[in-house]
C-alpha cells in the first residue's frame, strides 16, 4: 500500500478535504445559515489570532500543544468545553492541512508510520468527539490524561540526557493512534502530546516522528471536526476565524523549526512543554 500511495497523494488529499470543509462552511454561513448566525469581529479577534500563531509555532516545530494551549485558553474566557473542543478543531483543520503540508515538502514525513497513525486515528477521534458531544463531559478524564502526559513528559527530559539511539520499527502505533485520536476529541487537545512523546521516548527521530505525527493530524482534525460540525456546530466564528488566521501564517516557520533543530534540543523542550501543560490542567481541576 505504501508503494502504492506516494506522499504527493497525502498532499493533494489534504488539499481536497480542506477546499470540501471551507466549501460547507461557505454554505452553511451564507447560503443555509442558522438563525443565532453572527459574524461580528471585535479587537478580541486579534487576541485570538495571536494565540493561535503561538500556539501553531509551538505545534509545528514540537509536534504537540496546539489543542492543548488554544482550549485552555478558550476554557478561561468561560466557552464550554464541548463548544470549545468543536471551536479548536474546525481552526486546527486549517492550521494542520498548511503544517501537513509543509512537513511533506520538507520531507519530515515517514509513509508507513504515517498509516500506522492516521487510520487508527481517525477512529479513536470519532468516536471520542461523538462521546463528548452526545454523552459526557469531556473535562472529567482531562486531569488524569494530564497526570499520564507529566510521567512521559519526565521520562522524556530525562532521556533527552542520554545518547538517542534510533529504532527502525515502533511498538503498538496503531493502538497508539487510536488512544491519541480518543483523547485529543474528548479533551481538546492530546493527539500530539501523547503520540509524539510516546514515539520520542521510543527511539523514533524526532524530526521525522514530529513530522508525521501532524501530518496524520490532519486527518484526526478533520474527521472530529465533521462529528462536532453535525452534533454541536460552531457559533463562536470570531474565535475561529482568529484562530484559524494566527495558525496558518504560523505553520510553515514551525516545520522549518522542527527541521532545524537538533534532536536532543527538540526531545528536551517536547519533554517541558508536556510537564508545564500538564501541570497547569491539573492545577486548575483542582481548584
Amino acid at each position: 500500500m505504501t508503494s502504492k500511495l506516494s506522499l504527493k497523494h497525502i498532499g493533494g488529499l489534504i488539499i481536497g478535504l480542506k477546499v470540501s470543509l471551507v466549501l460547507f462552511l461557505l454554505l452553511k454561513v451564507f447560503v443555509f445559515p442558522e438563525e443565532s448566525f453572527q459574524l461580528s469581529l471585535s479587537s478580541d479577534f486579534f487576541i485570538f489570532m495571536l494565540a493561535g500563531f503561538l500556539a501553531q509555532l509551538i505545534d509545528g516545530a514540537l509536534g504537540m500543544a496546539y489543542g492543548v494551549s488554544c482550549t485552555t485558553f478558550l476554557l478561561n474566557f468561560g466557552v464550554p468545553p464541548a463548544i470549545a473542543s468543536a471551536s479548536v478543531h474546525t481552526a486546527e483543520v486549517f492550521t494542520t492541512g498548511v503544517s501537513g503540508l509543509s512537513h511533506l515538502f520538507l520531507k519530515n514525513v515517514n509513509m508507513r508510520l504515517f498509516l500506522k497513525l492516521a487510520i487508527p486515528g481517525v477512529l479513536g477521534a470519532v468516536v471520542g468527539a461523538y462521546l463528548v458531544s452526545a454523552v459526557f463531559d469531556g473535562g472529567v478524564l482531562k486531569p488524569y490524561i494530564s497526570a499520564y502526559l507529566m510521567l512521559i513528559g519526565v521520562v522524556l527530559l530525562v532521556k533527552s540526557f542520554k545518547a538517542i539511539q534510533s529504532k527502525q520499527e515502533a511498538k503498538r502505533v496503531s493502538l497508539l493512534g487510536v488512544v491519541g485520536g480518543f483523547c485529543d476529541a474528548i479533551g481538546g487537545g492530546g493527539w500530539g502530546p501523547i503520540v509524539t512523546s510516546n514515539l520520542i521516548m521510543q527511539g523514533k527521530t524526532p524530526k521525522e516522528t514530529i513530522g508525521t505525527v501532524n501530518t496524520a493530524e490532519f486527518f484526526v482534525t478533520f474527521f472530529s471536526t465533521g462529528v462536532f460540525l453535525f452534533i454541536v456546530g460552531v457559533d463562536s466564528w470570531q474565535v475561529v476565524l482568529g484562530l484559524i488566521a494566527g495558525g496558518v501564517i504560523a505553520a510553515p516557520f514551525g516545520a522549518l523549526m522542527s527541521k532545524r533543530i537538533q534532536p536532543k534540543t527538540l526531545m528536551r523542550l517536547v519533554g517541558v512543554i508536556i510537564i508545564l501543560t500538564s501541570s497547569y490542567t491539573i492545577f486548575k481541576a483542582l481548584l
